[in-house]
């Protein structure tokens, strides 16, 4: 198993209307690539220094290959789709390998 982890540092002046986007459009976008299982929306509990809310989004997926066919077919374009929150928050990609889970 492995895990896309993605970690969003978002403005408070457009918190509320990203969170909904996540919730209701991009994090279902993700899922109808098929290329994941399930996905685990968190939120981060230390106050960053720059401000605004953290947030953790884990997206499972099989392996390595299929993650890496969901940065060549799908990756641009769903990235795209944050357009309206450009410049309003930082994002940082991690791939997870998972060694044992119990």
């Amino acid at each position: 198993m492995y895990i896309y982890n993605v970690t969003i540092n978002i403005e408070n002046s457009i918190h509320d209307p990203w969170l909904h986007w996540m919730k209701t459009e991009h994090i279902p976008a993700m899922l109808d690539t098929k290329k994941f299982s399930k996905a685990l929306l968190t939120k981060v509990m230390v106050e960053e220094e720059m401000g605004g809310i953290t947030y953790s989004v884990q997206y499972t997926t099989d392996s390595k290959q299929t993650l890496e066919r969901y940065y060549k077919e799908d990756a641009e374009t769903l990235r795209a789709q944050s357009k309206p929150f450009e410049g309003k928050f930082i994002a940082f990609r991690t791939e997870l390998d998972v060694i044992c889970e119990q």
